[in-house]
């Protein structure tokens, strides 16, 4: 997961750095509101995926005194401060620049540049669009797009797909600023488009921080790796109830899972220690991804 999860930010990385370099480029040369917002737009996502390999590099580092757990969470909170920056930055500078050139529009000299530019950065988004989309694929396996985004624990995947998806629609909408600025005559549509963009990098940063949320107070694991816990614990014959299971994802990759038991009465301290250990041996060969488990033997009543 976390190879997968790099590959797709460097193609991210890489596309975005050349893009934002052609379109801030293209926006001084011909003055256009909309260019100089898809500038801002790709200079944001490029410093985003470098806060996105920072989170991924912190997550690894081992557990300590102080982090017992390890840091996974480092990449939850790095993706929530992403989503932070493309909705103050990316969307805040998007509309200032588009209502700035509607009230006060500003022809658009040589729009043919902007088509060039705009024509290789939608080149160059497809390309990093499409090995995200197509990691994330992998990641989803049978599951819909909106539940593994809704469920799924590692942002990084869904992060860098919402972003360049979003930048695939920004690019649509300078085109038709552009296009309708030139033929119309009129720049106002140029700033038109340059607050769409902010429109559409807004509601990208809204959907980022409400799913990454979740996620960095402590989400608990999959249902069906809940359900399998229960079947294991159920198939222990010394067991008389289960009180409660509790999983919490410390990282993509790092499940801790809180087990209360009511074992039977004739069970004698060696029999309740061996079952503990057995259980404890069985749900982590069945869940890779869970590396800590505590249980507590208490009465149900």
């Amino acid at each position: 997961m976390a190879s997968g999860s790099k590959k797709v930010i460097y193609a991210a990385l890489i596309g975005n750095g050349l893009i934002a370099v052609t379109k801030f480029f293209a926006a001084f040369a011909t003055g256009s509101s909309a260019m100089m917002s898809e500038g801002v737009h790709s200079l944001v996502d490029t410093g985003n995926q470098v806060l996105l390999l920072y989170g991924l590099k912190a997550a690894a580092k081992p557990a300590d005194k102080d982090f017992p757990f390890g840091h996974g969470k480092e990449i939850y909170f790095w993706s929530f401060v992403v989503a932070i920056l493309i909705f103050a930055v990316g969307a805040g500078i998007s509309l200032y620049e588009g209502i700035h050139h509607v009230l006060h529009p500003a022809e658009i000299s040589n729009p043919m540049i902007n088509y060039i530019v705009l024509s290789l950065a939608m080149v160059f988004e497809a390309g990093a669009l499409y090995i995200a989309y197509k990691e994330f694929n992998k990641a989803r396996g049978t599951k819909g797009t909106f539940e593994a985004v809704r469920h799924g624990k590692d942002p990084t995947l869904f992060v860098v797909l919402f972003e360049d998806s979003a930048a695939m629609l920004g690019l649509f909408f300078a085109f038709i600023g552009v296009y309708l600025a030139q033929i119309t005559g009129n720049a106002v549509w140029d700033g038109v488009a340059s607050i769409l963009i902010g429109c559409i990098l807004g509601g990208t940063a809204f959907w980022l921080a409400y799913e990454t949320k979740g996620l960095l107070i402590g989400e608990r694991a999959d249902q069906k790796t809940i359900d399998g816990i229960h079947t294991i614990l159920k198939g222990h014959k010394g067991i008389r109830n289960i009180n409660e299971v509790l999983t919490l994802h410390m990282g993509p990759e790092f499940v801790l899972v809180n087990i209360s038991l009511e074992f039977a009465d004739e069970q004698k301290t060696g029999e309740i220690e061996a079952i503990i250990h057995m259980m404890d041996r069985e749900i982590k060969a069945a869940f890779p991804n869970v590396k800590r488990i505590f249980i507590e033997a208490e009465d149900h009543s």
